[in-house]
């Protein structure tokens, strides 16, 4: 990839010489927050093309129809696409495609990308933006047991102008999702080199993130940032099943218990990390793999390369609109009839593997929306050097809460064909058609004694 391409927004020079604990924003750096940027550290402005538009707010009002647990509608759904890109004229879009896109359109001639007018939809609570600039020069990365770590942050991205690739990285992980959410009915399918299509689970996924708890504070936050419970009612042979994680910022402090049925107790996960295999995909996505980054970032290098305009997943209201999962799924990749690209800003981070860590990908570049830190698309390599999987999360607002966040994600392997994508939540759910934010989950929904009292047999 070309540097020219990039407004390259800090030097290898001064990625190599950061101290073991990097500071904090100066407070003139932080005021920025308030005029040139957004309140998440954004670039307010549009781009020169007038193809980006400048910020105006974010998405905060949903239909005056919609009621909360109702099919989510498309604000954007009487816009048509402005082009198309395939493998006849992406060279004309080369400069805004990634790798894995690329391949894509070379590989497959039934996939294209339907490029909509872009719509800059992220936003977030007033309570978020307000942490986000105490964040900014309070917050710090500090050594934790085996890779930094932040420190004095809470309730928000920690680095809003961030200088580093794990900076940014921390800010995807550490993304406002909502303080209590709870997806009713999302499937997960595999699709074999074959073309055999294998829906993998069916069931409910509830969240917390004791980071945005409103009682809480950087003075008492513990490092726990995202707790998940997950029960599984489909397939009839993963019935059942379930998994509690509970996840903190220094991995030797996560926690991951599964109850299998067959065995009818609960057992702790060892790993539940890099490239350990999810068991709800069958195996085929890895723990980091999971909303395009997930886990601890100790396996890698994070290099910032800069800031881009690129061609990404957004705005996909459209994937929700069909009332089953089957429309979607394609032979080969999801029916690009349902996937809207926007053009928008990202932050492009390079991943090296660490020497002496193993991983099965040894290197990998991540395109994080800067509206909303989510990542939206990865490429990674295997140990030969094959672009090996291309990755992509597929993004929605929720005006109501309101936060910008994955509607489904997966993967392409570009060398043995198959794919995986999830959850897609298209099979009409009494009450809860997609994800919806909750008030009745508590720290002990996760536990493994609540995992057990759920079981379905």
């Amino acid at each position: 990839m070309s540097l020219c391409t990039f407004r390259v927004l800090v030097t290898t020079a001064l990625a190599a010489c950061i101290a073991p604990a990097f500071a904090a924003v100066s407070a003139e750096e932080a005021a920025q927050l308030k005029t040139r940027l957004t309140p998440m550290g954004a670039e307010r402005a549009g781009n020169k093309a007038g193809t980006i538009p400048a910020w105006n707010g974010g998405l905060t009002a949903p239909p005056s129809s919609y009621k909360v647990g109702d099919r989510r509608p498309d604000p954007f759904a009487s816009e048509k696409p402005l082009y198309s890109v395939t493998a006849k004229n992406m060279a004309e879009h080369a400069d805004k495609l990634s790798d894995g896109q690329k391949a894509m359109l070379q590989k497959y001639a039934s996939y294209r990308l339907d490029v909509y007018p872009t719509h800059r939809t992220a936003a977030a609570p007033q309570s978020v933006y307000d942490n986000i600039f105490k964040n900014a020069t309070r917050a710090k990365l500090v050594d934790g047991t085996s890779y930094p770590i932040p420190s004095g942050a809470y309730g928000g991205v920690p680095f809003p102008i961030p200088k580093t690739g794990l900076e940014v990285m921390w800010n995807h992980l550490l993304r406002y999702q909502g303080h209590a959410i709870r997806n009713k009915g999302g499937q997960t399918w595999m699709v074999t080199a074959d073309g055999k299509k294998v829906m993998t689970v069916e069931g409910v996924q509830e969240i917390m993130q004791p980071y945005y708890d409103p009682k809480g504070s950087a003075d008492t936050w513990d490092g726990t940032y995202f707790m998940t419970r997950v029960l599984n009612y489909g397939p009839p042979i993963r019935a059942g099943e379930s998994l509690v994680a509970r996840v903190n910022v220094d991995a030797a402090k996560t926690n991951a218990w599964v109850y299998l049925t067959g065995q009818r107790r609960v057992r702790k996960l060892p790993n539940p990390s890099g490239d350990t295999p999810v068991a709800s995909s069958a195996g085929v996505m890895t723990f980091d793999e999971v909303t395009v980054f997930a886990a601890a970032p100790d396996n890698f290098d994070w290099k910032l390369v800069g800031k881009k305009e690129m061609l990404i997943p957004y705005n996909n209201y459209k994937a929700q609109q069909p009332t089953s999962a089957e429309p979607l799924i394609g032979d080969s990749h999801l029916n690009p009839d349902f996937v809207r690209w926007e053009l928008h800003r990202v932050w492009v981070v390079e991943a090296e593997l660490k020497p002496g860590k193993r991983h099965t990908a040894v290197k990998g570049r991540y395109y994080i929306d800067e509206d909303s830190w989510v990542a939206v698309l990865a490429d990674r390599w295997d140990a030969k050097g094959q672009l090996w999987k291309t990755q992509f999360g597929l993004t929605i607002s929720h005006p109501e809460v309101p936060f910008t966040d994955h509607t489904l994600y997966g993967f392409y392997d570009l060398i043995s064909g198959a794919w995986y994508a999830g959850p897609l939540n298209n099979k009409p759910v009494a009450g809860n058609q997609g994800t919806i934010a909750v008030s009745d989950l508590k720290d002990t929904t996760f536990t493994p004694d609540a995992m057990v009292g759920d079981a379905l047999r």
